[in-house]
């Protein structure tokens, strides 16, 4: 396991118990380099969705966990935020919660001439990814020729 894969499970790991004691879900941890900084996120919801001030108490008992077991290699900034409307499916909830509505995905490349295709989430195994299109056919796609998948926003 890498360092950034240890650091995102351990974090999330630690977060869990503050995210249940607010009745919070835990969406995704990650951490990445941008610019010259390193972020540790953690992006989390609950229903009827995330204020600022849920983001803030989640810091505020998590910063101190963070403070004393010091177990990332340098410095970096931790931020607590909503997923917001486009996040990624990555997890099995959120595939059941999209279940029956509609997603985009876009793929690595060309699947009879478009990477980009929109549906009804019909199912999904841990391999692949079955819509329903718009013209009423399904598509089963590979997980790893998915770059992105999330529900469709209409504007």
């Amino acid at each position: 396991m890498s360092k950034k894969e240890t650091y995102e499970k351990q974090t999330e790991q630690l977060l869990l118990p503050i995210l249940e004691k607010l009745q919070f879900e835990c969406i995704d941890v990650e951490y990445v380099k941008e610019g010259n900084t390193w972020f540790l996120r953690a992006y989390i919801d609950k229903e009827g969705g995330i204020t600022v001030n849920d983001c803030e108490a989640v810091a505020r008992e998590m910063n101190p966990i963070l403070d004393e077991l010091d177990y990332i290699e340098g410095s970096y900034t931790f931020e607590v935020s909503s997923p917001g409307l486009g996040r990624p499916l990555k997890k099995e909830k959120d595939y059941l919660r999209n279940m029956g509505k509609d997603v985009e995905i876009r793929t690595y490349r060309p699947i009879a001439h478009k990477k980009e295709f929109y549906g009804q989430l019909q199912s999904y195994t841990d391999q692949t990814v079955t819509i329903l299109t718009e013209e009423d056919s399904e598509m089963t796609f590979e997980k790893s020729d998915i770059a992105l998948i999330r529900q469709a926003l209409d504007f």
